[in-house]
């Protein structure tokens, strides 16, 4: 029998039981939906990392006070969350960052750029009457600007010989001081600064600090010096290089520390590439554990085509009876019902993979909304949604495969049948 004739009774098969062929393809429509919306979401999330970390720059390596190996990728790396490094008047932090850390560390291969900053909080920041608290940041502004990422929306960073001069964050000027612009003054802690530029709002906490040159803040913040810093920023040239930077700055400051062994180390030292690779690798989990709990679904719809090739087959029964009789081979009657299964699983994937993409699109439209009131990390799990190409192919496959595999038993059965006992059967 020709393949083609073979297809066309297996069609007929699917046309005359078309309730209960829908009701199995709806079985594998959920699977596939599930599997193709977790995985969009995953790789999305992937993709959303990926660029809102770039956006931050990887070539940053950031030096903090205080050594926590569960810190690792740094839970006050600077960038994300608001509380993060916040080494504000009165913070009991370890000032054990100095001057000579950061000559020792402008010797360092690779390095670019280093930056002591010292950090604050102040109570009163004045706008046109309005008043809030606020988050400074004393930088070195020759420096300041060829370190940072984000963007300007207005105005100019920084330079050397500022003097009562401040760079504000996006979220200052859109919510907290509603059209403030530059060239205006604010007052922070009782004295007055010139607004030189607005940082775009990125989604991390620069969108609400204040820049300021580190001369004007040790003057505004209490307990801090010019000597001694909350956080060293680093900057590498060759971003490729940077796990082996990493190792040499982590050297550098336990030679300039006087520390000969690792577990006396006083300091910590992270790197957004770090951050990226165990957000990645903590989304990688999380998507293959949903995926898994979403291919239960598709094992049920499986099932599905299972039971109802096994009841095509009795249906059937003297169909097949007849097409032996009239020279059909095992291998015939096996492959009309292997057509039939995988043309079920087909189905069921095509659209299960419409309505995925589409599901996907709205769980991350909602975590979106949901998100919009908080800062990048908040909006990046599950905000953005990414369905390649390979995971079209690979899903179309799979459902194929399903369909194939679910319907080989009761298709080797129906091969199996002898054609007298076929013909009797009522």
């Amino acid at each position: 029998m020709k393949l083609k004739k073979s297809f066309k009774i297996a069609l007929n098969i699917i046309f005359h039981s078309r309730v209960r062929t829908w009701l199995t393809i709806i079985g594998i429509v959920i699977g596939i939906a599930a599997i193709v919306s977790i995985v969009s979401l995953g790789q999305g999330a992937q993709k959303s990392l990926e660029q809102n970390l770039n956006s931050f720059s990887a070539n940053i390596i950031t030096i903090n006070p205080g050594f926590s190996r569960a810190s690792g990728a740094g839970a006050g790396f600077r960038g994300f969350g608001e509380g993060g490094r916040e080494g504000g008047a009165g913070a009991a932090t370890p000032k054990n960052l100095t001057t000579r850390d950061v000559l020792a560390l402008r010797g360092v291969p690779n390095v670019e750029y280093v930056m002591g900053i010292i950090t604050g909080s102040v109570d009163n920041v004045i706008y046109m009457g309005k008043s809030a608290r606020g988050s400074v940041e004393g930088v070195d502004p020759a420096i300041w600007k060829s370190i940072t990422s984000t963007g300007l929306a207005s105005g100019r960073y920084l330079t050397q010989g500022d003097v009562d001069t401040v760079v504000i964050g996006g979220r200052i000027a859109s919510s907290t001081f509603t059209g403030i612009q530059i060239n205006q003054q604010i007052s922070i802690g009782g004295k007055t600064f010139r607004i030189v530029g607005i940082l775009k709002e990125a989604g991390g906490s620069d969108d609400s600090r204040i820049f300021m040159p580190i001369d004007s803040a040790v003057i505004l913040l209490e307990d801090k010096d010019k000597k001694n810093f909350d956080s060293i920023i680093v900057k590498v040239k060759d971003i490729s290089q940077i796990d082996n930077t990493i190792t040499e700055v982590t050297n550098t400051m336990m030679v300039s520390h006087g520390i000969l062994q690792a577990k006396n180390q006083d300091f910590s030292v992270t790197s957004l590439k770090e951050m990226q690779q165990r957000i990645s690798s903590t989304l990688g989990s999380m998507s293959l554990f949903l995926t898994a709990i979403a291919a239960i679904s598709l094992i049920v719809g499986a099932i599905g085509i299972m039971n109802s090739t096994f009841t095509s087959v009795l249906e059937k029964t003297r169909d097949i009876g007849v097409l032996k009789a009239l020279g059909a081979k095992n291998t015939d009657i096996l492959t009309i019902f292997l057509i039939n299964s995988g043309v079920i699983g087909l189905i069921g994937g095509i659209l299960g993979t419409i309505f995925g993409i589409i599901a996907s699109g709205y769980i991350g439209a909602l975590a979106g909304m949901a998100g919009t009131t908080g800062g990048g990390m908040g909006r990046l799990s599950l905000a953005s949604t990414y369905v390649s190409p390979m995971l079209i192919i690979e899903v179309f496959v799979i459902s194929i495969i399903v369909g194939l595999i679910s319907g080989a038993i009761p298709a080797y059965r129906a091969s199996r049948l002898s054609p007298v006992e076929a013909l009797r059967y009522e």
